[in-house]
């Protein structure tokens, strides 16, 4: 069974992770085993990621950038619109207002203003086209131009007007604001700007930032692939590890280095190597006890069957003897079966159980056992779930135990008490005691006292079986003994569950029955 396990682990691990490399996977080519590396998949996910997430910026980038040039450009606009109506302003309150002079004063605007770049100052006078800065005019709003038709209707203030004509060109903005001179409609100023070299800028910037996000996510990718060898190494050691792993040799554990999830892994797959080692080591201990305890009676069977002869007298004590030994073996083989069947749900059978009832049907049970000074101690009152049947069996294995190792003259005491939610069963018996160093062993399966001779002719299983009652119903078992004096066994059982909860209030403490005893 525990081979088992090991083998399906150690396979499922090897096909999930990369360094687990089978024969066929050695004969694949350089290129395949990259590839198929964790490491590498994983990279090629963030590389995917990354490229996506570039990919959706690069247009959010693109616009944000061109958001922000038309920005600056209103902003620029706008300035030097306020810039030219201050000038007017104090040149109509500080020069003769006649038209050679406006004329005059547009001419040393025009030499005296340089426009941002790709910007221009335009003049409209008498319903025509005067003159611009710089004087050499794009086509779309040179003279003639719809652009400059457009301009040439105008009578009022325009603000942040965006004119598409031409995508080689890209947009155009402007502003107008109308000249007024003795409070006649004179003529137009204009101020506009081409986008086409911001937009060219934006092209050049958004191809840089591609590039050099190219060269980091490439960059990112090798360094990271590199280094994730040596923050996966302990996966890798997991591997070589379960691949080391066979029935023999369950000892190979990992060294813990750090923290986090793949210190947690390698605690984890320790720890899991101690329980199925511990499995193992209990399987292998548990068929070397039986097989040597059937070897034993099988072969006083053959034994006495090979040496049988024709006399009737010895052939009945031959079958006597061969029916006797049959009898242990089956007892054997029945504890062994109970013992398995303790790991399966369906093993208990609950309902609710009076203590009291029970306590004293154990007693009486008990005296029957064999010739002792038997006691009934504190008696506890109310009740709990459990199965009855299995609880009773192992009380009885208790009481026989006791009996086994004490003398007529010994006393043995069955008693009960409820404590802190707990039901616990005693045997307590003045028999010889049991050894410190063999305490720590008394509950496992064929365990023998290294110092004390087994007077029983049971299976060796009586106490295992116990324990694994009590631990089926959530509880436990202890020993308290002193080698000379006596031994006490108690089994604790929690009172009920969710499913078959205790009569509230239906217990005392317990009460003692110091008359009850049969000596």
């Amino acid at each position: 069974m525990v081979k088992s396990i090991v083998q399906r682990f150690t396979r499922r691990f090897s096909e999930g992770n990369v360094w687990a490399i089978a024969p066929s996977t050695q004969r694949r080519s350089l290129w395949q085993r990259l590839i198929g590396e964790t490491r590498t998949r994983i990279l090629l996910l963030y590389v995917a990621v990354m490229t996506g997430v570039t990919a959706v910026s690069i247009p959010l980038f693109q616009k944000l950038l061109v958001t922000d040039i038309e920005q600056r450009v209103r902003i620029d606009l706008r300035q030097e619109l306020e810039d030219f109506k201050e000038r007017y302003d104090l040149w109509q309150t500080s020069s003769p207002q006649t038209e050679p002079s406006l004329q005059q004063f547009i001419d040393e605007f025009l030499a005296r203003e340089i426009p941002e770049d790709d910007n221009y100052h335009i003049f409209l006078l008498n319903g025509k086209y005067y003159a611009a800065n710089p004087t050499s005019l794009i086509e779309p709003i040179q003279p003639g131009s719809e652009l400059m038709n457009t301009w040439l209707t105008l009578s009022d203030e325009t603000r942040d007007v965006i004119y598409h004509d031409d995508p080689n060109i890209g947009s155009i903005l402007y502003k107008t604001t109308p000249i007024i001179l003795n409070g006649q409609y004179e003529g137009m100023f204009i101020v506009t700007h081409v986008t086409q070299g911001e937009e060219e800028e934006a092209l050049e910037a958004v191809i840089v930032f591609v590039k050099v996000a190219a060269a980091v996510v490439t960059v990112s990718f090798l360094l990271a692939w590199l280094v994730s060898r040596q923050l996966l190494n302990p996966v890798r050691q997991l591997a070589t590890a379960a691949r080391s792993i066979s029935e023999s040799d369950l000892s190979r554990r990992l060294e813990v280095q750090g923290s986090g999830e793949l210190a947690d892994l390698t605690h984890t797959f320790n720890a899991m190597m101690n329980r199925i080692q511990q499995a193992f080591d209990s399987q292998r201990d548990f068929i070397k006890d039986a097989g040597h305890e059937l070897r034993t009676p099988i072969t006083i069977i053959q034994g006495h069957l090979e040496l049988m002869g024709d006399d009737p007298e010895e052939r009945r004590a031959t079958l006597a003897l061969v029916m006797d030994e049959l009898d242990r073996m089956n007892r054997l083989v029945n504890d062994l079966v109970l013992l398995a069947k303790s790991e399966r749900n369906d093993f208990l059978h609950l309902e609710p159980i009076d203590i009291h009832t029970l306590t004293h049907d154990l007693f009486t049970k008990a005296t029957a056992l064999a010739p002792r000074c038997w006691r009934l101690g504190a008696v506890a009152n109310g009740q709990f779930v459990g199965d009855r049947q299995r609880v009773t069996g192992a009380m009885m294995n208790l009481a026989q135990n006791a009996a086994q190792h004490t003398q007529e003259t010994d006393r043995i005491e069955i008693g009960s008490r409820v404590v802190n939610q707990t039901v616990q069963f005693w045997v307590r018996d003045t028999g010889e005691g049991i050894l410190p160093e063999d305490q720590s062993r008394i509950f496992d399966r064929f365990a023998r006292s290294k110092h004390q001779h087994r007077r029983s002719d049971g299976s060796g299983l009586g106490l295992a079986i116990v324990k694994a009652i009590a631990e089926a119903h959530g509880g436990n078992i202890t020993l308290t003994s002193r080698f000379g004096v006596g031994s006490t066994f108690t089994m604790m059982l929690p009172l009920g569950d969710r499913q078959h909860p205790p009569r509230s209030g239906s217990f005392r403490r317990y009460s003692v029955h110091d008359s009850n005893s049969h000596c």
